[in-house]
């Protein structure tokens, strides 16, 4: 290794600037060096700028994952609400190395929205803006749920511009700004932003730690509303002491419910664990039921107080949140419960409460992460698979087993439908098929106006039985055919990342074919479709056929603006009755005759012969097919 090539080395050591790096050749240069001496420099030189550039993104991501870290220390000893956003903004500001950062909230009472933490800011305007809501780049924001990037705020049309916000934007002079959104649930409660004075792209990466940054925002904005309802119910139940402080046991009993319970929640107990724990306190019989229960058929809840009320016989208690009813408890065999008796239920159906939110954030947050994942695997063929297989591995998912792609569709939407139901069988599809990839330790996502899902085949599955027991299993969740595509078996989708996507457009062209066979509801794989199936399975058989057999119509249609594929598709189904086909078309018999004439001179005389109309029908069907994938 020459004196120049060990320089290298030395400017890795003390982290130089990439100019530096060109010393070495230049001076060579200088000194005579020959074309061998200098091309190995140069190679060096490459080499070192790309191990500096490894390292300066490793120094980056420890950094970014470094103030993640403190972030949640922060969050788990909340104690100041505004201090910890403050912190979360910072630090996004510095990461970003952004101008300005801000966050701001939704205020549902006032109907508006309002600057709560701003990092960097010098304008008091903006500093104090309340905006309507859905307006500016952070109502976008908040409508769609997801993030939003301008390079020039006040040249951008795609949101609603206001003077307010304008003006507020043109005095703290910003004009590239991103936003993400700050989610509790499926709700938006703030918006965060990084925020520029001068153009800028935003990379990818940058989006998503801007996120995470927003999704530790709304956990503190979310535990601190929480702490605010512990310390009323805190101060309620001192209020109810103070009214009994003269019955010390039932002081007693109080207290140690109160222990039973958060050692319950500390200790990772269940909704089964709090009713039975109550139970034993209240001799008598606590039960959970749900929503639909026919048990709180014809209760009355007492609103959002959470108050006890009686039925029947027993004492019902809602568990709720956000006015969304999760279920009751269900007090049986104890007909005349005193005010602490009540107190107790109503304390542990907000434990309940807190119980059953907690194991949904969990549940979708693992969701989103299994999306994710495949959503990766699908656009992003050149990541490192040794990432993958990390990610992988904290799902409990083994990417190096064999797996199948499913591409799966309710029949509504195969079909077409309204906007708002289409949209609500897609969020059904959904969470159905998240737990069933849950479930047998694979990934699920979204995509495509239905879902794909990636599932291991299993010592003795097959991807045609994984079809069929899918398309089952989730007709039988959403109670209406769901119809499946499955791809053949891919090896080890974390070593061929690629192979992920094209065995997904093979899976979706198995889902059209079925739909167009009239099979809508089943699961099948290309092998259960004989020669058509073949054919799904080599995507560069059936351009080439279709075009041979077909093309000179379906060109003259595209050239023309004629309807003589759609023509001949009605004539084979008619059964070559051209009195058939003209009542299917709604045209006139004669204007049948005229198109098939055009059609015999395109295709051939022989077009209607037996072997020559069999292969013109297959080619339709797979032009029909092939159509329909690409949409």
């Amino acid at each position: 290794m020459s004196h120049e090539q060990v320089s290298y080395l030395e400017l890795l050591a003390r982290g130089a600037h990439a100019e530096a790096y060109d010393r070495p050749v230049l001076l060579a240069r200088a000194a005579g060096a020959g074309p061998e001496a200098l091309s190995g420099l140069e190679q060096a030189k490459q080499l070192a700028l790309r191990v500096r550039a490894e390292l300066e993104g490793r120094r980056r991501r420890e950094a970014e994952l470094s103030a993640l870290f403190e972030t949640a220390h922060d969050l788990s000893g909340l104690r100041d609400l505004d201090a910890v956003l403050r912190a979360i903004v910072q630090r996004a500001r510095s990461l970003l190395r952004t101008e300005v950062a801000y966050l701001s909230l939704n205020d549902p009472a006032a109907g508006d929205t309002y600057m709560r933490v701003t990092e960097g800011s010098v304008s008091a305007r903006f500093q104090q803006l309340r905006l309507g809501m859905g307006e500016g780049l952070g109502g976008l924001v908040a409508q769609t749920a997801r993030p939003y990037v301008t390079d020039n705020y006040l040249d951008d049309e795609r949101f609603r511009h206001t003077r307010a916000i304008d003006s507020g934007v043109r005095d703290e002079g910003l004009v590239a700004i991103l936003g993400v959104p700050l989610m509790l649930g499926s709700q938006v409660i703030g918006v965060l932003f990084a925020a520029d004075r001068r153009a800028r792209v935003f990379e990818r990466e940058q989006v998503a730690l801007l996120a995470s940054f927003a999704a530790h925002a709304a956990v503190a904005i979310d535990t601190a509303h929480l702490l605010a309802e512990t310390r009323n119910a805190l101060a309620e139940l001192e209020r109810a002491n103070a009214i009994i402080r003269d019955h010390s046991a039932v002081i007693e009993r109080a207290s140690g419910v109160h222990d039973r319970l958060t050692e319950l929640v500390l200790h990772g107990g269940g909704v089964q664990d709090v009713a039975r724990a109550v139970s034993e306190v209240l001799d008598g019989t606590v039960e959970f039921a749900e929503p639909d229960a026919p048990a709180l058929a014809g209760v009355e809840f007492s609103g959002a107080d959470g108050h006890a009320v009686r039925h029947a016989d027993d004492w019902v208690v809602a568990v709720s949140a956000g006015g969304e009813l999760l279920g009751a408890l269900v007090l049986s065999g104890h007909p005349a419960p005193d005010p602490v008796d009540r107190r107790t239920l109503e304390r542990a159906a907000m434990v309940t409460s807190l119980l059953l939110l907690a194991r949904r954030s969990a549940g979708e947050a693992e969701q989103r992460v299994r999306g994710e994942l495949l959503d990766d695997l699908l656009d992003s063929p050149g990541r490192d698979p040794r990432l993958l297989r990390e990610r992988a591995a904290r799902l409990r998912a083994d990417l190096d087993a064999p797996h199948v792609v499913l591409a799966a569709r309710v029949d509504a939407q195969a079909a077409g439908g309204r906007g708002d139901r289409a949209t609500a069988d897609r969020q059904r599809l959904w969470s159905a098929a998240s737990h069933l990839a849950a479930t047998r330790h694979g990934l699920a996502a979204t995509r495509d106006g239905g879902t794909v899902l990636l599932l291991p085949t299993g010592p003795e599955g097959s991807a045609p039985e994984l079809a069929r027991q899918a398309a089952k299993q989730l007709g039988a969740t959403l109670r209406e055919p769901v119809t499946v595509g499955a791809s053949a078996p891919v090896a080890a989708p974390a070593g061929t990342p690629g192979s992920v996507a094209a065995a997904y457009a093979e899976a979706r062209r198995c889902v059209e074919a079925l739909r167009l066979l009239g099979r809508s509801g089943e699961g099948a794989a290309a092998p259960d479709l004989g020669f058509l199936g073949l054919l799904l399975a080599d995507t560069g058989d059936i351009g080439g056929f279709v075009h041979r057999t077909i093309g000179p119509v379906a060109d003259y249609d595209e050239r023309r603006g004629t309807d003589l594929v759609r023509t001949l598709d009605a004539y084979f189904a008619s059964g070559t009755s051209p009195a058939r086909t003209k009542d299917a078309l709604h045209v006139h018999v004669n204007t049948v005759a005229q198109r098939l004439e055009r059609i015999g001179r395109l295709l051939g005389a022989d077009w209607q012969s037996p072997a020559r109309a069999l292969e013109i029908q297959l080619a339709l069907r797979l032009h029909a097919i092939s159509g329909a994938a690409v949409r």
